[in-house]
């Protein structure tokens, strides 16, 4: 097609700033253009936000992507409306080189236009991640230029850098333009995290005309199961185990309205493990049909049942890095310390915004000076810390697990202050209860190897368990404990017992103060620190 039309954006902008006669060119159609423009039918821009998935390296920290609302259509029709979308292109044979190509743009970006509905279900039903919608206050004129400058990016390719240039950097860039006056990307100088991105919109004064919250099939299931009874559930947990007959009749023996209900939410767990356990889906669907056969024979609507978010507004959530300063005792001396974190969220830190138990911790540094010894030391360093607990009940069973790269200060055969090196990693279950508010209980077997001078052998590897606990004592307030036993048959053989018991407090969305006592074997520490996030 002509350059005119292939760099559309381009030649308005000209044409505007130059002043260009158009009766002195040539006349000429952009009939691909136009096809495109009419079939997305526009009348508005709403960015969405797909939460965190950790089971993804690519997703650990959300995803942004637009969605252009067509001219008459309603919440229950816009998931036939087009998106635009910005990711890496991954061949499925990349392995262990995956997460470098991703960071070091090994890999090449490309803009798409999928339907809605793929989207949703790709996020919402198939990695059961929650969604929120931003619909933004774009004129008609924003509008069509955002669309003109997505037409030129569709042909062509970026470099896909995992930490700046990512989905959120270029989704910014196509909203600048439509807006020059937002400048988004100018606040993003070493990375762009989802999150971040959101929040940046959701402060711009009367941009964001609304939020709507589009939850998760997972999310859905336990807001359902929350309302049942015990012998409600164990007539859902007998249905979607077997789908006998004798157990689809108890339920004719209900109320229509109650088994309207139940067979609903019977239904959403079917389609839920349909869709996430691949190996058994085709049993899952064909009991699911039995179940909605039954169901279409109530000829009763379902209940418009408003599903509550287990997590608050993405913009609510606190900034991604963080600093602290504090001070404690360690042993037999005092200190101070300073922290530095590039991101993101550990499990102590204020939860509104974020997924609930989940912590991913990158870039981390904290530097000690010891009062009586006089010294000046990188006390730990985190190059990543990944946690996600995962509450089992009796419907899901997901594992929880761990993963941690660093460094930190021993006290270990004579050696009072030597630096170790760590990787460990461990898989386990978590459980939940509410005897106060909400605390999640977990426990991991795990693997861990050290390297320090501090050691024999200068290394040692060995295995063990952790288990702690998390409670939330009020909205502010929160608790952890956890105790360790490692031992260690590669290398220096020993044997390791550790306990941690922390408590954070926060004061603003951006501010918390946090309380750590550590022990390691004749090794006690304390430290309180103030923390502010930016």
């Amino acid at each position: 097609q002509p350059a005119q039309c292939s760099f559309i954006a381009r030649y308005h902008w000209l044409k505007e700033r130059l002043d260009i006669d158009e009766t002195k060119l040539p006349s000429i159609r952009c009939e691909r253009f136009d096809m495109w423009v009419n079939e997305l039918n526009a009348e508005s821009v709403t960015l969405i936000f797909a939460s965190a998935f950790l089971d993804n390296p690519a997703s650990m920290f959300g995803h942004t992507f637009l969605r252009i609302d067509q001219k008459g259509q309603t919440e229950q029709t816009r998931l036939l409306a087009y998106t635009i979308n910005y990711a890496a292109e991954v061949p499925p044979d990349e392995g262990a080189l995956y997460p470098l190509k991703g960071i070091f743009g090994g890999f090449k970006g490309y803009f798409t236009t999928p339907p809605y509905y793929l989207k949703v279900q790709e996020y919402r039903d198939i990695e059961n991640r929650d969604i929120w919608e931003y619909r933004l206050n774009f004129s008609e004129h924003q509008v069509r230029r955002l669309l003109e400058h997505a037409w030129e990016l569709g042909s062509t390719y970026f470099d896909y850098f995992f930490f700046k240039g990512n989905c959120s950097y270029h989704i910014l860039s196509l909203l600048e333009y439509a807006d020059p006056t937002l400048r988004l990307t100018d606040q993003f100088h070493v990375w762009t995290v989802p999150a971040d991105s959101v929040r940046l919109i959701a402060t711009h004064p009367r941009l964001v005309e609304e939020v709507v919250y589009r939850p998760s099939r997972r999310t859905t299931i336990r807001r359902k199961w929350e309302r049942l009874s015990g012998p409600e559930r164990r007539r859902v947990k007998e249905t979607v185990s077997d789908g006998s007959p004798e157990a689809i009749a108890e339920f004719k023996a209900l109320p229509s309205k109650e088994q309207t209900f139940l067979l609903d939410v019977a239904s959403d767990y079917l389609r839920y493990q349909s869709e996430t356990d691949r190996k058994y889906a085709a049993d899952y669907k064909e009991r699911n049909r039995k179940l909605l056969v039954e169901r279409s024979a109530l000829r009763m609507p379902s209940e418009d049942m408003k599903i509550l978010p287990f997590a608050d507004h993405p913009d609510l959530g606190h900034s991604t890095s963080r600093a602290s300063v504090g001070g404690g005792w360690r042993n037999n001396d005092t200190f101070e310390e300073v922290t530095v974190r590039a991101g993101y969220h550990d499990l102590l830190d204020p939860e509104t915004g974020h997924t609930p138990d989940a912590q991913v911790e990158m870039a981390s540094v904290s530097v000690r000076h010891y009062d009586r010894a006089d010294q000046t030391r990188v006390e730990r360093a985190t190059l990543v810390n990944v946690m996600s607990l995962s509450p089992m009940d009796s419907l899901f069973h997901s594992p929880s697990w761990r993963f941690n790269v660093g460094m930190q200060t021993l006290k270990h055969n004579g050696c009072q202050l030597c630096s170790n090196g760590v990787v460990s990693g461990g898989i386990g279950a978590a459980v939940e209860s509410h005897w106060l508010k909400r605390e999640v209980y977990f426990a991991f077997a795990e693997g861990e190897a050290n390297y320090s001078r501090a050691y024999e052998e200068r290394h040692r590897i060995g295995g063990g368990g952790t288990a702690g606990m998390l409670v939330d004592l009020t909205e502010r307030w929160k608790m952890m404990a956890s105790g360790t036993y490692l031992k260690y048959a590669l290398g220096e053989k020993s044997d390791d017992i550790r306990w941690f018991v922390g408590s954070r407090y926060t004061l603003a969305q951006n501010w918390a103060l946090r309380l750590e006592c550590n022990h390691r074997n004749h090794d006690d520490d304390v430290v309180f620190t103030v923390q502010a996030f930016f």
